[in-house]
């Protein structure tokens, strides 16, 4: 298992600042709040320190950022509410009993939207992505086995309003997965 720092860099958020003008609340590190998604420089570097591990202390980051302990723990925590980052253990599928994955294609009738946000409501798919080209969306599924799999796609996902037709890409084997793609 390892941890994982996830950034979504499309999340447009405020409240990341402070109204002394510091970006932390802490008075130190100065300048403007990050806006319209975009991460100041000391909010990058945290979460590139993060995603190196997950684990690493408080204390080891505000080092390597030039910030203090205190600062950096307030800044983590505000990235966390605003949806820009999490901290998660993340698996290897089939080492934990997840057996069958797939990626799932789908046409849509009527407002691609629409029947994303169906999808995404759905607890047992883990990913849903909107997409250009043969497929209006993708989701990905991971399942115990391929029964459960069947039944997800059978039962729940081509009887979704909206979902025209699928078609389904099985996993063979997991070869990398990462999320080490740092701030840019």
């Amino acid at each position: 298992m390892r941890d994982a720092v996830t950034s979504d860099r499309a999340t447009s958020r405020s409240g990341l600042g402070s109204k002394d003008g510091s970006r932390d609340g802490s008075g130190e590190g100065g300048g403007s709040s990050p806006s319209a998604g975009v991460l100041d420089d000391i909010n990058k570097s945290i979460v590139e320190e993060l995603q190196q591990d997950g684990r690493r202390t408080y204390g080891s980051i505000a080092t390597a950022v030039g910030l203090s302990e205190a600062a950096v723990r307030q800044r983590v925590q505000k990235m966390r509410d605003a949806g820009v980052m999490q901290i998660v253990a993340v698996t290897d599928p089939l080492q934990v009993g997840f057996r069958s994955q797939a990626m799932v294609g789908i046409r849509a009738d009527g407002d691609a939207r629409e029947v994303a946000d169906r999808l995404a409501a759905i607890d047992a798919i883990d990913y849903v992505v909107m997409v250009t080209g043969s497929y209006d969306i993708l989701v990905e599924l991971v399942c115990e086995d391929e029964d459960r799999l069947l039944d997800l796609i059978n039962g729940v996902i081509r009887q979704t309003p909206g979902v025209r037709d699928t078609e389904i890409f099985m996993y063979l084997k997991l070869k990398k997965q990462t999320y080490t793609w740092g701030t840019r």
